[in-house]
């Protein structure tokens, strides 16, 4: 029997491998979960904000999430079976650089729910963590003004200030009048706050090196040369 092909639908393409599946709520919009808001926000199951990356089962997961494909030759990731499937249809195209965001977008999704993991069993959002990471790396007294760390940040100073309503309520930062400015106020990690923050860079620090375990003697610095001069072609956005 012969099959009948449809037209190339460019537009499915990009869903099945180069799309990036934006969540439909923000990772710091979503209900929280923890002690970060101790006092104000119940502790939720994890997952009770499930992420929105496409329909469990659809082209969009077996693309970006299915990890390998036997094969006779070996072990082969689904990017690669996706990859000569439109080879074979479209000979024409130069089909490499589809793989390579796949596998970015594929690693991403990895990261980042394992990041999250780590952040929540210290109470933390991911937006909490870089409040405190900001602070915590600024050296002593480990205080800043709000628009240094919107501008660290770069994010918008009503973000900024939500982030600081949670950390100040759980009792991680506390703000002050600037002397120097009357119209401004100072945010400073407290005692507490450091230790949070300590505790959770040590173990994020860990899990980061466990998910780069497989990089041989000098990947990690190779890798990161090349997604530097990525972003710096332009990636990075306007």
């Amino acid at each position: 029997m012969c099959r009948r092909f449809h037209p190339v639908d460019w537009a499915a393409i990009r869903r099945d491998v180069v799309g990036r599946y934006r969540p439909t709520t923000s990772r710091d919009d979503a209900q929280p979960r923890g002690r970060a808001v101790r006092g104000t926000h119940p502790k939720t199951v994890r997952g009770g904000h499930r992420r929105s990356y496409g329909r469990p089962g659809t082209s969009q997961d077996r693309a970006l999430g299915s990890g390998t494909v036997s094969d006779e030759d070996g072990a082969r990731d689904a990017i690669d079976v996706i990859l000569e499937q439109w080879r074979r249809e479209r000979p024409d195209l130069d089909l490499s650089p589809m793989g390579v965001f796949g596998r970015l977008a594929q690693a991403a999704r990895v990261v980042e729910a394992s990041v999250d993991e780590v952040f929540t069993r210290h109470g933390l959002r991911p937006g909490e963590f870089d409040v405190l990471a900001a602070l915590r790396r600024s050296g002593p007294p480990y205080t800043m003004i709000p628009s240094e760390l919107s501008a660290v940040l770069m994010m918008s100073r009503a973000g900024m200030t939500n982030r600081l309503d949670r950390l100040e309520a759980a009792e991680l930062v506390e703000r002050s009048l600037d002397p120097a400015d009357r119209r401004s106020f100072r945010v400073t990690l407290t005692p507490e706050g450091r230790r949070v923050i300590d505790a959770a860079l040590t173990d994020h620090a860990a899990n980061l090196a466990r998910l780069a375990s497989s990089l041989g003697p000098g990947d990690t610095e190779a890798l990161g040369r090349i997604l530097r001069s990525m972003l710096a072609g332009g990636l990075a956005g306007d």
